[in-house]
């Protein structure tokens, strides 16, 4: 495989920057894209803040691993950053994280090497600023005016970021809107791998199952209270996989409802698809994502789900409801009919794994192969 670059044919040399391998959706999509082009003959590079993080041991023997120097902050790793790109001169770099894409536009500006720049934007940049109390993502939207048109390509993981990307100022013709590569072979030989745990031994009531960090914009609360007002009419049982700041708050509204024998919080788990294939339903009650690569994970080994109409993702993934239920953000009482009759009348395991495959690393590969001009 080679790269193409403004028509010049070169060895191919692709780098993927990220601060590091957490164990969030947005480190997984960037390991799969590494993963998938290494696959098809690239020569890839994982350039790497900090070489930590769940998802480390999975990087694949084909793939690079760069680390700029394992500095704790971003901006420290700068010169680090500016030094490989001017020794390497990739012909493409694919950037992860708003952080970091702004870095490395700033380094490729500063040096003006020829890589070519393409920032993925993760998440609805608007809706993450007005919810945020953190000073530096209320910001975000700004510096993303400033510096996003210095890139080459934008990459939306969705036509709702792709919109509000538009509506925040940068140049529609640099946008273009390409699905997350969540499907794999590694998913699915996963999903078959066997599970301990005693709520999925045969004849245990039905496990409702969320997976994410344990944060503001993932709205475990309405999950669980929705699950709560279930219980009221029948035996279910809840697990969220997933670790962050919110455990403690979580844990107490368990208690408070008086749930702790139905309600587990498991952590991060390195194979979520063995969980997903053996849950009922599978529930997206986040305020806001930019994609939502769970939804795609859990139709992907057949499991029904239900999801919030949050901006951006689920109703494109799941084709404005017709492929899972969705239900006003915050609605609680909405979550748990939508969860009844899900239970009660689940889709086809097959219609849902269709719908997953137009999320395949295959297919999301050859769209980015678009973009960076590859042959």
């Amino acid at each position: 495989m080679n790269f193409q670059l403004i028509g010049v044919e070169m060895t191919s040399s692709l780098a993927i920057f990220i601060p590091s391998l957490d164990g969030g959706g947005a480190e997984r999509v960037m390991l799969n894209l590494a993963d998938g082009f290494a696959t098809q003959g690239a020569k890839v590079s994982l350039v790497l803040v900090k070489a930590e993080g769940p998802y480390l041991s999975q990087v694949s023997s084909q793939i690079k691993l760069v680390t700029l120097g394992n500095q704790q902050k971003l901006l420290l790793s700068f010169p680090e950053l500016i030094n490989y790109l001017r020794r390497e001169q990739p012909v493409a770099m694919l950037c992860g994280q708003e952080d970091a894409n702004i870095v490395a536009l700033w380094a490729k500006q500063l040096i003006k090497v020829s890589t070519q720049m393409v920032v993925i934007v993760h998440n609805h940049l608007s809706r993450d600023a007005q919810t945020s109390t953190q000073l530096k993502r209320q910001l975000t939207p700004h510096l993303v005016r400033w510096f996003y048109p210095w890139a080459d390509r934008i990459v939306a993981v969705s036509q709702g970021v792709a919109e509000d990307l538009v509506a925040l100022g940068l140049p529609k013709d640099k946008i273009r809107a390409i699905y997350n590569p969540v499907v794999t072979a590694e998913l699915h030989h996963q999903a078959r791998e066997p599970v301990s745990h005693s709520w999925f031994a045969p004849d245990q009531p039905p496990v409702i199952m969320g997976a994410g960090r344990l944060e503001h914009q993932k709205d475990f609360p309405t999950l669980i209270r929705a699950v709560a007002k279930l219980q009221q009419h029948r035996l279910v049982r809840l697990m969220i996989l997933g670790e962050g700041k919110k455990r403690s708050e979580l844990e107490a509204l368990v208690r408070e409802l008086g749930l702790t024998d139905s309600v587990a919080l498991p952590g991060f788990v390195s194979n979520p698809y063995a969980y997903m294939a053996r849950a009922a339903v599978f529930v997206l009650s986040s305020i806001w994502e930019g994609f939502g690569n769970v939804l795609v994970e859990a139709i992907a080994v057949g499991t029904p789900v239900v999801a919030t109409d949050c901006k951006s993702g689920p109703a494109e993934i799941l084709a404005n409801g017709q492929y899972g239920k969705l239900v006003a953000v915050g609605d609680v009482a909405g979550m748990a009919d939508a969860i009844a009759q899900t239970l009660d009348c689940p889709p086809s395991p097959l219609e849902l794994q269709r719908r997953a495959d137009e999320f395949s690393t295959t297919k999301v590969l050859a769209e980015y192969r678009q973009i960076l001009q590859v042959t």
